[in-house]
């Protein structure tokens, strides 16, 4: 790549000084890979968008998604947690069979916390993502 020489006070150079092509590269990297993430988080913005509204009655319901009359701080830190667990959750159901070890460690966490009933469940789904199809009760073998 034929570019002249780049400089930046991000990289302390603030006398000017010639910044390396690696880091040239590394900061052309940086702004690419940058762009990419923010239109995978507006697809993301826009899939949360959609499931809020489909879980809504009406979208004058959607009003009371802004909780009137609680702190603000309170609403977003609820908010954030509860995608968080719902995100992680679904990741957890698309993949059952390979997410064993996880839901083991989970069950092993609440045990150790004695949260019984929650390991339970935990042991539950557990059981049943681990458990084979037969060909009878679903997709035969080779997938036909």
């Amino acid at each position: 790549m034929n570019r002249p020489p780049a400089t930046t006070p991000a990289d302390g150079a603030e006398d000017g000084t010639v910044v390396e092509d690696a880091a040239v590269e590394t900061m052309m990297a940086d702004a690419v890979l940058t762009g990419r993430n923010m239109g995978a988080g507006a697809y993301i913005a826009g899939i949360l968008t959609g499931a809020q509204a489909a879980t809504a009655p009406t979208p004058q319901a959607l009003l009371k998604d802004m909780w009137p009359g609680v702190d603000p701080a309170v609403v977003q830190a609820i908010y954030e947690r509860g995608v968080e667990v719902g995100w992680r959750g679904h990741a957890l159901y698309q993949a059952p069979r390979l997410s064993g070890a996880e839901l083991a460690e989970a069950q092993e966490r609440l045990r150790a916390a004695g949260f019984e009933a929650m390991r339970g469940l935990v042991a539950r789904s557990r059981e049943l993502a681990g458990r084979r199809l037969h060909p009878a009760d679903g997709e035969a073998a080779g997938g036909h």
